[in-house]
């Protein structure tokens, strides 16, 4: 290996290592207004674009023969002195006060991801330069094998890969981004409401008899028959209970359910996002993304046939739903518009007092049921 090369080489994997200390040090709860910008997006699909484009051209020399020192350096030092200096400013030129906290989370994951695995890849490239100084022939080179050629374009495409990524990031922009996010949480609660409709609580029962009924339990069901006899009436209440806890849970996630596809159609696919909605946002992703963890909770409690955390679960949903439609209740920019105003608003805040009624009608049956401490 040449030299200049292997210094190229070096120099390539110490500015990926620092550029991903940079990244990583880079604290998603600080925005600075020397880095924010409104060209961040552009900039970052040119520059992802630009790094796929290096990747693809060092790839190629890298597993065909003969290699060229020349022409593999000049890839590189292209890398070092544009291509990735300009991917990294344009994820610092991306904050929270421009971009929402989850969309720089979002960015910095990738970045650093797509630096790990570059690096991967210029070490497979540096493998290759120091086999082909190993070769006699310096002309003909050193014959890749398959396996060794695949190392080498595996590496390539998990770089593609990530760049994908973030061109996609890019293009989709902080609305596109966050309506991603809300239809994951929509289907997250969506699934478990279907799952809760499926569970049956008669078969908690059916199966505890049949394991008190195998083999190891013959004795303790013919010890037990007094007991299970005069606990049958308690038995049959509590599964009435559940029966009934199952009915509220469906009737209120329903409603709550119906809030996703509601806000990314009449707020999200309409939101101009400044420095003034950003907040308003932040405090939506919120509340939606709670949900289906406290729905997930809900449901856990219900299968556990423990009443009280079931409803103190359903009771903080409902919580986070409401709040989720009280905060953008009003189109955006009429945040402070007073109650005086009885014409602010539009088709979807009439929806949403709607909306709200019916959740304090589905709710009610929750207020007779005892918390859990």
């Amino acid at each position: 290996m040449s030299r200049k090369l292997h210094i190229t080489l070096t120099t390539t994997l110490t500015l990926v290592e620092q550029f991903h200390l940079t990244l990583t040090s880079l604290s998603t709860d600080s925005a600075s207004a020397e880095l924010s910008g409104k060209d961040a997006l552009p900039f970052l699909s040119a520059s992802s674009t630009a790094l796929k484009s290096q990747v693809t051209k060092l790839s190629l020399l890298a597993i065909t023969s003969p290699f060229t020192h020349s022409a593999v350096g000049s890839v590189l030092s292209d890398l070092n002195e544009s291509v990735l200096p300009s991917l990294v400013t344009a994820v610092l030129l991306i904050t929270p006060t421009d971009h929402t906290k989850a969309f720089q989370a979002e960015a910095l994951s990738l970045a650093k991801t797509v630096l790990t695995e570059l690096s991967s890849l210029i070490k497979e490239v540096k493998t290759v330069a120091e086999k082909n100084d190993e070769v006699k022939d310096k002309k003909r080179g050193y014959e890749l094998s398959q396996s060794e050629k695949d190392a080498v374009t595996i590496a390539t495409g998990r770089v593609w890969g990530i760049c994908d990524a973030l061109i996609d990031l890019s293009s989709k922009g902080v609305v596109g981004f966050v309506i991603q996010r809300v239809e994951e949480w929509r289907d997250l609660v969506r699934d478990a409401i279907e799952e809760v409709e499926e569970w049956d609580p008669d078969e908690v029962e059916d199966e505890f008899f049949g394991e008190l009924l195998s083999d190891d339990g013959k004795q303790c069901v013919r010890e037990g028959d007094n007991a299970a006899s005069d606990e049958g009436g308690s038995d049959e209440e509590d599964n009435t209970a559940l029966h009934e806890q199952k009915k509220v849970a469906i009737r209120l996630l329903k409603p709550v359910a119906q809030i996703y596809p509601a806000i990314i159609t009449n707020r999200l696919k309409k939101l101009p996002v400044s420095s003034s909605t950003v907040n308003q946002l932040e405090c939506l992703m919120t509340y939606l993304h709670r949900i289906p963890e406290q729905v997930d909770e809900m449901a856990g409690a219900l299968y556990e046939a423990n009443l009280e955390q079931s409803t103190r679960y359903l009771k903080m949903t409902k919580e986070c739903a409401v709040k989720a439609i009280d905060s953008v209740i009003l189109p955006w920019g009429e945040r402070d518009a007073t109650e005086s105003h009885q014409n602010a608003g539009d088709k979807f805040t009439n929806w949403s007092k709607t909306w709200l009624k019916v959740m304090d009608e589905v709710s009610r049956p929750l207020d007779n049921v005892k918390e859990a401490e």
